[in-house]
């Protein structure tokens, strides 16, 4: 390696010494000449110097050149690879022998360099010189020459810049192969190095797509950087759409590493990418100001901020995250706290919000088929996504809010690994009570699993903002275990299967008082004026459930309330959004409502519940209640004492007395052999008609 460099140095000497003699006993045109035809033999391409030469020796080495062209490679669109209005190189001579590169002056003024890529791949910037086969042996042989010797060999001493600028510059990039055309203009940039133990600084602009961009560059140490080591360096890019500021250090090694503080900010992302060329095509809002600030660590494929703060669209986060590219695809690892989730900034606007469910019409339902207002969507659902990067996630916020729906402190853990994820909720505060669940998605098949266990939620403000729906109240007990698979909301919901159980505890069921259909039944059903007031009250409202293809079936609904006691049976079609629900109130002699008997005896009408889920109608099934009298009258007259007035043995014109009047074997003779031509005129009597 030194008989190398003391081969150099004796070159250099030469040059120069011919360098010093060359211009008293050469014409400067010969020398253009011979700088021209250097040129071409080394590259290919064809170098002209049009304007003016110049060529001093002393004090310093001198070059000044104008209108210099290099032409392009062979096809290419630009006749000229580059293009100069005037050149000038100044370097100190005697420093030279002793290893010190002084550079006085480089000056490039309104230089305009066309890079290109051809169909073919092939970039305008590969040389076919004359020359080039033998600078590839040569390169080969200094690699081999450097494998034997330290990064502390004998390089350059020193290296000072003086006056170096680029004036108004541009630089164009054109792909053939990509399609693609960038033009960058007024480059203008200023560097000076007094030494490379002194700091170096640059500073300069651009213009690109219409925004002004400038930059600053610092470095401590240059020295340190050219040897290897660590060094602290600052650098800033400031534009319109976006800033970024960097304080830290740069280790150039391999792989180069960066550990330092970071701030971006983009007061819009949707208008960096649309200056960027790539738009955000997205239906909903929201994807304007960001800000970014943490402890960069970087080495090789991984990225690293430590006391990361984050500010999104008026969301704060704080944490720590990771992104490795080294495997087949990214791998994010994160732990985030955010003070709010405000996701309805992203979703698309509603073309019709749709209206609170209220009291339905005691007329004839709607087809079961129509569906209400609503449908659900067969825009495709791409689950492959989820194979395009690998996840560990920690996530933890203050507030969720989605569309209506208002969720308080959550804590979620997220695994995605090839295409499947696992979502763990391991805390969840919702409208006074609290949630766990678990939720899987699995890429590969479309799959998705669901567990949700809810405890002491308050139904009406769940319901009302989930789904529109305000007809139960209630402190709510859920659990649902339920699987799906589709590429559709329609597919994900006809797809539906599993079961769970519900429970209301001290509620009230809206738009329909029961106590007061088997008192009055045309107040309860036929007056349109009450039945947004009317409600039914119960201590306890509980079921169990199954869904089968998106059919929810349930068997055992039952609803305990003093004197009143309901049990139901039905389904709810949810890929057309209806319910074909029967329930059957009965009054019952007991005060108990919640830990009551289920069972208790007494008079039952029968309520059937039907239509699509945003205008459900109840109607009174009254041939079903007198046949259950009928079948066993003496039972439910006997559950009836004491929870109307006139049932405990007193005699008169009461409900029981026109009742037992009215049907046979009801009589206080205990003659079952008296008969009555209009059972239901007995029932009138009973519900005050």
């Amino acid at each position: 390696m030194k008989k190398v460099l003391i081969g150099i140095l004796v070159l250099v000497v030469l040059i120069v010494g011919a360098a010093v003699i060359a211009p008293f006993f050469i014409p400067l045109e010969t020398i253009k000449e011979q700088i021209t035809t250097r040129a071409e033999d080394a590259t290919g391409r064809k170098l002209t110097i049009a304007g003016d030469f110049d060529l001093s020796i002393l004090p310093k080495v001198r070059v000044k050149a104008g209108d210099v062209t290099f032409a392009n490679a062979a096809g290419a669109k630009q006749a000229n690879m580059l293009e100069l209005a005037e050149l000038e190189v100044g370097l100190s001579l005697f420093p030279l022998i002793s290893g010190q590169v002084e550079v006085s002056s480089f000056v490039l003024v309104d230089p305009v360099i066309n890079l290109e890529v051809d169909a073919n791949g092939k970039p305008n910037w590969q040389f076919e010189g004359k020359e080039s086969s033998d600078d590839d042996d040569d390169k080969a042989e200094s690699s081999s020459d450097d494998d034997g010797d330290g990064a502390g060999g004998d390089g350059l001493r020193e290296i000072s810049l003086g006056d170096v600028r680029l004036v108004n510059g541009t630089v164009r990039f054109s792909d053939a192969q990509a399609g693609t055309t960038q033009e960058i203009q007024a480059i203008n940039a200023t560097i000076n190095l007094p030494s490379l133990d002194q700091a170096m600084t640059a500073d300069g602009s651009l213009d690109w797509n219409g925004e002004t961009i400038e930059l600053t560059l610092k470095v401590d140490q240059p020295r340190a950087l050219m040897e290897g080591s660590s060094t602290g360096v600052e650098t800033a890019i400031k534009a319109a759409p976006v800033s970024l500021d960097y304080k830290g250090s740069v280790t150039n090694a391999k792989p180069v590493a960066v550990a330092g503080d970071v701030s971006l900010n983009v007061p819009s992302i949707r208008g960096l990418a649309a200056w960027a060329g790539k738009p955000l095509e997205t239906a909903g809002g929201g994807l304007e100001a960001l800000s970014i600030k943490g402890a960069l660590d970087m080495a090789g494929k991984s990225i690293a901020f430590k006391g990361a703060e984050i500010a999104i669209d008026n969301m704060n986060a704080t944490g720590d995250f990771e992104i490795n590219t080294s495997g087949s695809v990214p791998s994010i690892v994160a732990s985030l706290e955010l003070d709010k989730l405000d996701l309805n900034t992203y979703l698309p606007p509603e073309s019709e919000k749709p209206a609170v469910a209220s009291g339905g019409s005691g007329g004839a339902a709607p087809a079961s088929g129509g569906g209400g207002s609503k449908d659900w969507s067969d825009d495709p659902i791409d689950f492959s996504a989820l194979k395009s990067v690998d996840a560990d996630l920690t996530f933890v916020t203050g507030g969720i809010l989605v569309k209506e729906i208002k969720v308080g402190r959550t804590a979620l853990k997220t695994l995605l690994k090839g295409g499947k994820l696992a979502l763990d909720l391991n805390e969840m505060a919702l409208y006074d009570g609290q949630g766990t669940g678990r939720v899987t998605v699995d890429a590969g098949n479309n799959t998705v699993t669901q567990k949700l266990d809810l405890k002491g939620v308050q139904a009406a403000p769940l319901l009302t903002d989930a789904a529109g729906f305000d007809r139960v109240e209630g402190t709510a007990n859920i659990v649902a275990d339920v699987t799906t698979r589709g590429a559709s909301q329609r597919q994900l919901v006809s797809a539906l299967n599993g079961n769970g159980s519900i429970q209301f505890l001290d509620g009230a069921i809206r738009g329909i008082n029961l106590a007061a259909m088997l008192r009055n039944v045309s107040s309860a059903f036929l007056d349109s004026s009450a039945k947004e007031t009317q409600k039914t009250d119960f201590a306890e409202l509980a079921g169990t459930y199954t869904i089968t293809n998106g059919i929810v079936k349930n068997d055992d609904l039952f609803l305990k309330s003093p004197l009143l006691r309901v049990d139901g049976k039905g389904t709810s079609d949810m890929p057309k959004r209806t319910v074909d629900y029967r329930v059957t109130p009965k009054v019952v002699a007991t005060t108990e409502g919640q830990g009551g008997d289920a069972a208790a005896a007494g008079l039952a009408v029968p309520v059937q519940i039907t239509g699509p889920w945003d205008n459900l109608a109840f109607a009174p099934d009254l041939t079903g209640a007198v046949d259950e009298l009928i079948k066993d009258p003496s039972k439910a007259l006997e559950g009836l004492k004491g929870a109307i007035p006139g049932t405990d043995g007193a005699t008169g014109d009461s409900p029981l007395d026109a009742l037992k009047n009215a049907i046979p074997g009801t009589d206080s003779s205990g003659d079952s052999s008296t008969t009555s031509d209009n059972p239901l005129g007995g029932l009138n009597k009973l519900f005050g008609r």
